[in-house]
């Protein structure tokens, strides 16, 4: 599920460079999913 975010947001993102649709808010959004994909990496190897 977390993948599948990831991927539509990375389609927006580039789209918004070839559109210039959502703006700053595609951005954000990037960057708030990829802190939560690099978190849950963090968290996965840290399994005891």
């Amino acid at each position: 599920m977390l993948w599948t975010i990831v991927v539509v947001l990375l389609v927006l993102w580039a789209l918004g460079f070839a559109v210039h649709i959502g703006g700053g808010l595609i951005h954000v959004l990037l960057v708030i999913a990829l802190i939560v994909v690099v978190v849950r990496l963090l968290q996965g190897r840290r399994v005891v």
